[in-house]
């Protein structure tokens, strides 16, 4: 048992880190103190002065740990990491911002790569954000793709060494095969620095050198050769699509405000770049109206720029009370000068009111987005619970689909949705293992008692103080499971489930001639559901992102072998003539609509391999 009386007397007068934990060890906060004594001791002190989250965290510690430091940056920088490193649930922790996407650039090998990573590493290379749209930063990276010509594989290349066969990428221009030696250390190097002053805005150089090149070669009539140029200069501008607001000067400065209703804030960050606000995000941290404005910008600088790659030159901010060991912090990682100011007046201070009313604005408009869908997901949930005679609301509810192919590369997907919207963190994939060909029964059952052995596992680690509860990834379990299949799926879930003594409820969805959704079957009874209910649209929503997700997941094993596999099957077409083939065309489908005499316009393709081409095709029909 801990012994809080004794602990807190033996508190050392010095600075430090302390890890509040709940009854099962997990951390549930971890803060820093100028002097642990002081700071540990005020939350078991008189409670009229806390706030509901306090008092909600007090409630839920069973014990508390403490790690002293030589100094109080010391102890930033051990707080920053630790809250990294657990995610504890009462600190601000900005929409799981460990997994936000970086573009990372190994220059610590001798030929880079360029590529999305969620983790950063000291191990000497470069990166760019974070990102908070996944989407955008892959679609940055293909069209830098587009516009260098990079290696993507993760062969160890050095200079010197024996040169290998390049592969597809080197002959449909998309790489310089540096493997082969076809491009030394130098030119890469030129080619991987335009692609770093792309990714930090100083594009100028670039777009103007392609400029001049594609209207050279439009002056020779090399009209393709010039469309591709142009095509470049076009992923550029996408690239950089900036908001065009001049400020009036060229430094690299953030300007964070927020603001705040009777509930909840809203921190917004705006980011300038030579002169020109290029971006801006927005954070809403719900119930924490009563925290201290000032304690909130200082929470937030730690958050935000403990897991930026970039860091500004100046952050202007309305009000804070530890600027100056922030101040070293920032300097420190930056390995540069960085100041924290406060404008009392002039175009900063007007920047900085620009800031606020977007915050105010997006705070308002996310709380009545947010009351519509909640008002929505618990209208459909509630149905669900009525259907279903369930005795209370399921607020996770899994679902499951297996994707394959004429039984090749059998994929099985788990989908999460909490309080009726989806939960992505928390979303599983599957690659089958057991199984030979198409049969979806086992498929499920191996996914179902892979995903729920593994969560008793972690269970049981987390109860011997073996494994931290926000680093397991099968711990929780749904309220409800949604088979997306009828009555022979269910039956195999409520079997693994039997087997392993868990007691969820599960139901499938019953199809109609058109393959769609009609209703549920549980208890082995079919349930009809009115196609416009409000539980009716949450299921086909989740039905609809369990068959997507377990679609692009077996698309991608597939697409690694499409292009080589289907032109393997065609008579006459060898590799050189394939790598001819896609090099020319690009894609299966292209080559599917050429005629003859545009296949045989390609290298090494003669009437017979031409005429070997089409008929495959059109047997294919």
């Amino acid at each position: 048992m801990f012994d809080f009386e004794y602990q807190l007397k033996t508190l050392p007068d010095a600075p430090g880190v302390y890890l509040m934990r709940n009854n099962l060890g997990a951390v549930i906060y971890v803060g820093k103190a100028k002097i642990l004594k002081n700071r540990v001791r005020q939350y078991f002190k008189s409670s009229k002065n806390h706030s509901v989250k306090v008092l909600a965290m007090v409630k839920n510690i069973a014990e508390f740990e403490y790690i002293v430091t030589d100094s109080e940056m010391e102890a930033l920088i051990l707080e920053c990491n630790l809250i990294k490193k657990y995610s504890p649930r009462y600190n601000i922790l900005l929409k799981d911002d460990k997994h936000y996407p970086f573009i990372k650039i190994t220059i610590n090998e001798e030929f880079p790569r360029v590529f999305v990573t969620r983790n950063i590493a000291n191990d000497g290379g470069k990166y760019f954000g974070p990102y908070t749209d996944s989407a955008a930063v892959y679609s940055t990276i293909e069209l830098i793709k587009q516009v260098f010509p990079l290696r993507t594989c993760r062969r160890s290349i050095k200079e010197g060494l024996p040169p290998t066969r390049p592969c597809l990428n080197y002959h449909i221009g998309l790489c310089k095969a540096p493997c082969a030696g076809y491009i030394n250390k130098e030119e890469y190097g030129e080619i991987i620095k335009s692609a770093i002053e792309l990714l930090t805005g100083k594009d100028k150089a670039i777009k103007d050198d392609l400029k001049k090149k594609m209207e050279s070669a439009s002056e020779s009539l090399e009209f393709e050769k010039a469309v591709v140029f142009r095509d470049k200069i076009m992923a550029i501008d996408k690239i950089n699509e900036k908001q065009k607001i001049v400020i009036g000067n060229c430094e690299n400065e953030d300007f964070i405000s927020l603001y705040i209703d009777d509930k909840d804030v809203c921190i917004q960050v705006f980011f300038l770049r030579d002169g020109m606000i290029v971006g801006r995000e927005h954070f809403i941290l719900n119930d924490e109206a009563e925290q201290v404005p000032a304690e909130l910008i200082e929470e937030f600088i730690k958050r935000f720029y403990g897991g930026a790659a970039f860091i500004p030159k100046t952050i202007y901010v309305p009000f804070i009370n530890e600027f100056d060991i922030l101040e070293q912090w920032l300097s420190a990682r930056k390995e540069s000068k960085v100041t924290i100011k406060v404008p009392q007046k002039g175009e900063k201070k007007k920047t900085l009111e620009m800031v606020e009313n977007n915050a105010k604005i997006t705070l308002e408009n996310f709380k009545i987005k947010d009351k519509q869908d909640k008002e929505v997901h618990k209208f459909a949930l509630n149905e669900i619970v009525e259907l279903l005679e369930l005795d209370e609301v399921p607020q996770r509810i899994e679902s499951y689909d297996i994707s394959n192919i004429m039984g090749v590369d059998s994929v099985g997907s788990m989908v999460v949705f909490e309080d009726g919207k989806p939960k992505t963190s928390d979303y599983r994939r599957f690659k089958i293992k057991s199984v030979i060909g198409a049969n979806d029964y086992d498929s499920m059952r191996e996914i179902l008692e892979r995903r729920f052995i593994h969560g008793l596992e972690e269970v049981e680690k987390i109860k011997a103080r073996n494994l931290e509860l926000s680093k397991g990834k099968f711990c929780i379990f749904p309220d409800l499971i949604l088979m997306d299949g009828g009555k022979g799926q269910v039956n195999v879930a409520l079997e693994v489930l039997n087997s392993l003594n868990i007691n969820i409820p599960v139901c499938g969805m019953v199809k109609d001639d058109k393959h769609k959704t009609r209703g549920l079957i549980y208890n082995n009874i079919e349930l009809n559901m009115r196609s416009n209910s409000q539980s009716m649209h949450l299921i086909t929503r989740i039905q609809d992102e369990v068959h997507r997700f377990a679609i692009t997941y077996h698309r991608t094993l597939r697409d690694k072998r499409t292009l080589y596999s289907i032109l393997d099957n065609i008579p006459n077409i060898g590799q050189k003539r394939r790598i001819e083939l896609l090099k020319k065309f690009g894609s299966i489908d292209n080559i599917k609509k050429a005629s003859s005499a545009e296949l045989m316009d390609t290298p090494s393709i003669d009437s017979k391999a031409a005429q070997s081409v089409i008929e495959y095709f059109k047997i294919g029909k």
